[in-house]
């Protein structure tokens, strides 16, 4: 059956452009399948997405809009038949989060209403995913957008480092959650001088366990940050006290419940050696960095000589440029799951890893009905 490529309003393809590998593969399977890549609109960028597939795949663009009417709703008209065909959207998550969002249901729903077959979502970092567990009294907004993303017509999701594992459970069809350690790995091994010299550190209790699998990959010591500068939100009066405890209530005679003792966190501490070597921070999304630049200077004042932050998406919000150019970090490394160029224009301590050959192997080898296994070979759970 016909395949189809849709890349959506916003998607920045300079920062997610697909590898020879990928050209070749379905540039193989064009005449064969006419397969083709959609536009929905002109995509402000430094490299035409226009001319990418016309001249590295041989395939035209679909026919498709995207637009905003003057009252900012979202309108997409898709302008040629997809009927029995697998349609691929690439969609990179702009600055703004709700709108591509709709733009993805819309488009989705669009696609599924003119018949297409399979509506495969590549969305490499996957929002709402901070919103994965239940706080005081909200919603676990990430499962009510799987929801949203079935209901609207995706039968299969190619995302990468889900904050949490567990998320793909709220899907009902097929996720394919691939993992960056390997490309921030070769980053380490390749371009960190004297990396031998190095331990890998968590920042907080919660990132250890991802922590240590980098550190047992590259043979290094591993080191974690615990104390009282580590304020996370589940330590928060989370408000199921209200309303206020009455003084001298009435007990019910048979209910005797234990006491919880409050948390006492202990003075700031360094498990691990961190004197004298160079000290590399793992985690899996760095947002907003007060708690990065925090770590940077305790890991100085420990005596370590260079600091290096790494993630899989930099989201790098508000002021992250300023904070981490002021900062004792002397280098963050992100992936191009999200883009980020103007961040790096504020700051050149921001480096980019191009993770986007494993995403293109996935759509090849859906393209093809081949086998994922070899994309998570040597993969654990904590990676």
């Amino acid at each position: 059956m016909p395949r189809k490529l849709l890349l959506p309003y916003k998607s920045v393809f300079s920062h997610f452009r697909a590898p020879r590998g990928l050209h070749d593969a379905l540039a193989m399977n064009a005449a064969r399948n006419g397969t083709r890549f959609y536009k929905t609109c002109p995509v402000m960028s430094t490299q035409n997405i226009t001319e990418v597939p016309r001249g590295r795949l041989g395939a035209e663009l679909g026919k498709s809009v995207v637009y905003q009417e003057t009252n900012g709703e979202t309108r997409v008209e898709i302008k040629e038949s997809v009927r029995g065909q697998d349609i691929f959207i690439i969609q990179t998550i702009p600055r703004d989060v709700n709108t591509a969002v709709m733009e993805l249901l819309i488009m989705a729903y669009a696609l599924k209403t003119s018949c297409a077959r399979n509506i495969i979502g590549v969305i490499p970092y996957f929002p709402y995913s901070k919103q994965s567990k239940m706080r005081k009294r909200g919603s676990i907004v990430c499962k009510l957008l799987a929801s949203m993303l079935a209901k609207a017509g995706l039968t299969h999701i190619i995302t990468m480092d889900l904050h949490q594992k567990e998320i793909q459970g709220f899907f009902s069809f097929p996720v394919d959650n691939l993992r960056a350690s390997p490309f921030l790995l070769q980053y380490i091994q390749e371009e960190i001088p004297d990396y031998r010299n190095a331990v890998i550190v968590a920042k907080s209790p919660d990132a250890a366990k991802r922590a240590q699998s980098y550190a047992e990959r590259l043979r290094l010591g591993l080191a974690v940050i615990h104390g009282e500068a580590q304020c996370t939100e589940q330590d928060m009066d989370d408000g199921r006290h209200s309303p206020p405890m009455v003084k001298n209530a009435t007990v019910h005679p048979g209910l005797e419940l234990p006491l919880m003792m409050a948390k006492e966190k202990p003075p700031i501490t360094v498990v691990g050696d961190v004197g004298g070597r160079i000290a590399i921070i793992v985690d899996d999304i760095i947002d907003d960095v007060e708690s990065f630049v925090a770590a940077a200077e305790i890991l100085k004042e420990r005596g370590a000589y260079k600091i290096f932050v790494m993630a899989t998406h930099g989201l790098l919000s508000a002021d992250a440029p300023r904070l981490i150019e002021e900062s004792s970090i002397d280098e963050v490394v992100v992936t191009n799951t999200v883009p980020h160029e103007v961040q790096k224009l504020q700051c050149p301590k921001i480096k980019t890893v191009d993770i986007s050959l494993i995403l293109s192997e996935a759509i090849r080898r859906i393209h093809n009905g081949e086998s994922m296994a070899y994309l998570f070979r040597n993969i654990t759970v904590d990676d």
